[in-house]
């Protein structure tokens, strides 16, 4: 291996997280960064500092105004506070010295009460929150391009499949509603995590949970102790602060969101797995640029990469739970540190992940094709022995004996599944009905009886009916962000 000059390192030397250089939106990667991190945890500071002088705490008005005008971490902070923590081996101090170098006049009252953990926890529990609200939408708008696909292809028969063989016949539409029923699934369990967010923010919490560090500031007056902890919730954007935390908010809370992200992410293989079924039948087609290639030995090739990378990044996506569950078991009484390095990976990469997904359905959705000759193609193959059930009733109608016509209909059928099968020649049952004698009674509305549309049921009406009761109702709190989602472009 080459050796590199340590001292010189670029961003082409290290390591890249390409949920960072590749997948995601700039908009999630901001939430996590670094940035809005340390921002956040001042934002925090000013809540901490207004409430508590709205409680009566002498903190001067120069102070708030100086916290309130550097929320925003510069780039020459970063390295201040980066020289601060490696001399102190405490992140949270060295962001206090170094927002208290920017707000000289309230580097005394900065922190004043709290511990580590009403920034760091409070500011995760904002950013898991907000994570949220910017996955919903994203999902909500891929919900509604697939039901346009289904409502265009409602009616439109394809060959079904159960045990990886041709079963009855559904339609286009119906299979992907099938994916849509799924999708409202996660829009739900997600909407249900997000919710329940907003009543479980940390607050002012103390060192064990007990708040006994501000029943001291505020010398044993528990009004105004809760009172703090409800001001600064609802600052902060939030609902309700949660009643009893230890030194954290509690670790299941990671756990119930990941949970959601995770069954998301068994979605999006599941979805991506049935395109590159049907890629494989040459049935669908995920969208494919005029200049794409598809493989740099076989030039014809249209590999479904975009739903084999879905494939791939909801298999990630749906193993960060175990990640979490583990660490929720694995936390000791009032607090233990070893959930903080994994947090620092699970937390950001989950929701990294889940954007890198629905970017991922929304290109998809966007512009998938429907082979419809293929499709009636592989029908044509395949109809004549589906058919065969209506060909022994109309007979029974006629008079004839459903045992000795089910005897005849079995030994044509395996004739015709020999030459299928073992010659490589269309299917030619029908055919061989006509030309059975057996069967002259029912020739006239023999066609009929192998209509396509006549063996798909109700799922036109299914389709309709997922779309009218389900998926409209759900869209609605999002229609005015559903007018502006654009279609999504890859990076790669």
């Amino acid at each position: 291996m080459e050796r590199i000059n340590t001292a010189s390192v670029t961003y082409n030397d290290v390591f890249q997280n390409p949920l960072n250089s590749r997948y995601c939106s700039n908009e999630m990667k901001y939430i996590f960064s670094p940035r809005n991190r340390f921002s956040t945890w001042r934002q925090l500071w000013v809540y901490l500092a207004e409430s508590e002088r709205s409680l009566g705490l002498d903190i001067s008005d120069e102070a708030i105004a100086q916290l309130k005008q550097n929320t925003r971490i510069e780039d020459d902070e970063f390295e201040i506070a980066a020289i601060e923590e490696k001399r102190r081996r405490h992140d949270v101090m060295a962001h206090v010295h170094t927002y208290g170098l920017k707000a000289p006049a309230a580097a005394g009252i900065i922190h004043w009460g709290a511990t580590s953990c009403y920034v760091t926890d409070n500011a995760d529990l904002i950013f898991l929150r907000d994570a949220l609200n910017l996955v919903l939408p994203k999902l909500a708008g891929v919900i509604q391009r697939l039901s346009k696909f289904a409502m265009a292809y409602r009616d439109l028969p394809c060959l079904g499949y159960t045990h990886g063989q041709p079963a009855q016949l559904v339609t286009v539409g119906k299979r992907a509603s099938l994916w849509i029923t799924d999708l409202l699934d996660d829009l739900h369990n997600l909407e249900y995590v997000r919710d329940r967010l907003l009543n479980k923010f940390r607050g002012v919490k103390g060192t064990t949970g007990t708040q006994a560090s501000f029943l001291a500031i505020f010398k044993g007056d528990q009004e105004k102790v809760k009172k703090l902890d409800k001001l600064v919730t609802e600052a902060a954007g939030f609902e309700a602060a949660e009643i009893s935390t230890s030194q954290t908010y509690s670790r299941k809370v990671d756990t119930d969101v990941i949970h959601a992200l995770s069954s998301f992410g068994s979605t999006c293989e599941r979805i991506g797995g049935d395109i590159r079924h049907l890629a494989m039948f040459k049935e669908l087609e995920e969208p494919f640029e005029a200049d794409q290639i598809g493989s740099s030995a076989m030039a014809y090739k249209r590999n479904p990469m975009r739903s084999e990378r879905l494939c791939s990044l909801g298999r990630k996506l749906r193993n960060f739970s175990a990640d979490a569950e583990q660490t929720f078991a694995s936390q000791w009484l009032e607090r233990s540190l070893d959930d903080s390095a994994i947090r620092r990976i699970t937390l950001p990469e989950s929701f990294l992940c889940a954007d890198a997904c629905l970017i991922l359905l929304n290109n998809v959705s966007s512009g998938m094709v429907v082979n419809k000759a293929v499709i009636q193609q592989r029908i044509d193959q395949e109809l004549p022995f589906m058919a065969t059930e209506n060909v022994i009733m109309a007979m029974v109608e006629r008079g004839y004996s459903r045992q000795e016509t089910h005897e005849e209909i079995r030994v044509l059928s395996h004739q015709a599944g020999a030459v299928v099968k073992q010659e490589g020649k269309p299917n030619d049952l029908l055919d061989r009905i006509r030309d059975r004698d057996f069967f002259k009674p029912i020739i006239p509305e023999l066609q009929t009886l192998i209509d396509p549309s006549t063996f798909t049921g109700r799922s036109a009406q299914i389709v309709d009916e997922l779309v009218e009761m389900k998926v409209s109702p759900a869209l609605q709190k999002y229609a005015d962000v559903l007018e502006s989602v654009k279609d999504a472009e890859l990076k790669v």
